[in-house]
């Protein structure tokens, strides 16, 4: 019996938590396979990639810097990645190649259902901090679960104005410096940016939401970022970001091991050590 075998690629890797989420689902399920980390350079992550299969991997998530190369040259690719632009999910085809998913938004959604069960994308705007990789995987997602109108702020606006243009008229731009201003009048808030991220410049804002409104950053180092902090002083609903991270995971174990894990306390707590 030869045990399924999936992987992490990175350039670097070190830091990733995905062994420890995928380490831990085997375990509880008693699933006989092995999940670790591959770190692979830009110039060696399309050949290294086709040596896998042969060596008993069903599949990898991909990260920084190589989603949008695996996304490229993948066999098959679902709508959503190909919206997204990017790809974390692979799966080996049988007759050589792979398909290549972006489960980002969905573990962005699933992460502030399971936080905030009452939490519903269409009972108002949303305002979205910044522009790069992880805003392109939710936008796509708030807009799939029918956000009305999603206002836009990057530091960069023409980056901004890049994503409204391919998104379509739901999208708003605004500018960086009326992003408090903003959070008057929407139903959500997500810093997708690394502003308020440990060692990282903070993100300058002073809110004006409240009960109604739902506050999430996708940064999980602090857990509790000062933008969540101040949600809750001012009475917001929070979500955390580590969920995102967590609920991601969840289509990949799926199609590798066979079985559809859940998150839980107990996952959250074996991450955080």
């Amino acid at each position: 019996m030869i045990h399924p075998k999936a992987a992490v690629i990175g350039w670097p890797i070190e830091h990733s938590k995905s062994p420890r989420i995928h380490g831990h689902w085997l375990q509880k399920h008693g699933i006989a396979g092995e999940y670790s980390r591959l770190a692979i350079s830009p110039d060696d992550f399309l050949s290294e990639l086709k040596t896998l299969p042969a060596r008993g991997f069903v599949g990898v998530n991909v990260t920084i810097p190589h989603k949008e190369t695996a996304l490229a040259n993948a066999a098959q690719a679902t709508d959503r990645a190909r919206a997204i632009g990017a790809a974390n999910t692979l799966v080996f085809l049988p007759n050589g190649g792979y398909r290549a998913d972006n489960t980002d938004g969905e573990g962005f959604i699933n992460n502030l259902k399971q936080n905030a069960p009452n939490w519903d994308a269409k009972s108002g705007s949303a305002l979205v901090l910044g522009a790069g990789g992880a805003s392109r995987a939710i936008l796509y997602s708030l807009l799939a679960e029918g956000t009305p109108e999603i206002l836009l702020a990057n530091r960069t606006k023409a980056r901004a104005d890049a994503l409204a243009a391919e998104f379509g008229d739901r999208i708003k731009v605004i500018d960086w410096a009326d992003i408090s201003a903003a959070t008057a009048d929407v139903a959500t808030l997500v810093n997708t940016t690394s502003l308020g991220m440990t060692g990282q410049a903070p993100l300058e804002i002073t809110l004006h939401c409240g009960q109604n409104t739902l506050v999430t950053d996708i940064v999980y180092a602090p857990l509790q970022t000062d933008l969540l902090k101040q949600a809750t002083a001012k009475g917001c609903q929070i979500v955390d970001g580590l969920g995102m991270l967590l609920h991601q995971a969840v289509p990949g174990f799926e199609a590798w091991f066979g079985t559809r894990p859940s998150v839980d306390e107990t996952l959250r707590q074996i991450v955080l050590k």
